[in-house]
């Protein structure tokens, strides 16, 4: 068992299962066909319709584990290259964005080859636009009418929430700031998570938080919390977190 006392907590929580798939042999030594490398928007999205997407702005990059001709990605703002075993990369000790996102990305690819998970890849083109229509009907759904705060700006998805819900969105990238979905401004400064709890009756969390080591403090909220991407997939599954992600590929 790796100490994770000075890393996020969530690490702490996946050991046992990263743990126990690499007691099969036949994974844990595979060599060679794990490759992480970042990928350019137009492989990413395709094209979405609009051009605001962290991607599109080099703000942040996916990251690709191949394992067995099945791929994991994850959002990173940390992108390098990585060929190891299967063991090499899942025992990185995740302690910056880089390690998160190499052990995050082949734990994706991973449990998709051994059919655990599926949507592992992003949605390209106009499947941004209807995962945010699915998006709102889910939370209808599910929950009528709340007061939504999404942290972590999907430009698709505020736009389509923003028409339909009371919504904050907080975001960490200064650029963001202020920038208008229908009435609904991002903020980037000024807030706290537990000062949005009070506020809402859902977060919307990015799952791309357990890449840059925030993600521990949505994980004891008592307000529901729903978290979105492929980036998070793997994670949520061994995890048992509410997670959306309908048009991964």
């Amino acid at each position: 068992m790796n100490d994770y006392s000075w890393v996020p907590r969530v690490f702490a929580a996946l050991d046992p299962h990263i743990a126990n798939l690499l007691k099969n042999r036949n994974l844990s030594l595979l060599k060679v066909n794990i490759a992480c490398r970042t990928l350019t928007s137009e492989e990413a999205l395709g094209d979405p319709g609009r051009d605001d997407f962290p991607l599109q702005k080099g703000k942040e990059k996916l990251m690709q584990a191949e394992i067995a001709g099945f791929a994991g990605q994850a959002f990173t703002d940390c992108p390098g290259n990585f060929a190891g075993t299967v063991e090499n990369i899942l025992k990185l000790l995740p302690v910056n964005n880089f390690n998160r996102a190499a052990v995050v990305a082949s734990l994706n690819a991973l449990l998709r080859s051994i059919n655990k998970i599926e949507g592992t890849i992003h949605c390209k083109d106009s499947g941004p636009r209807l995962c945010s229509s699915y998006l709102v009907e889910e939370i209808s759904g599910r929950y009528g009418r709340p007061k939504i705060a999404m942290v972590g700006l999907q430009p698709a998805m505020a736009e389509a929430l923003s028409a339909v819900f009371s919504l904050r969105i907080v975001d960490l990238d200064q650029q963001n700031k202020e920038k208008r979905f229908n009435d609904t401004l991002v903020e980037t400064e000024g807030y706290s998570v537990s000062e949005l709890e009070k506020w809402c009756d859902l977060l919307l969390v990015t799952g791309s938080t357990i890449i840059n080591g925030t993600i521990d403090q949505f994980l004891e909220l008592k307000k529901p919390v729903i978290f979105f991407g492929t980036t998070i997939a793997g994670p949520a599954r061994l995890l048992g977190l509410n997670h959306f992600c309908p048009l991964g590929i």
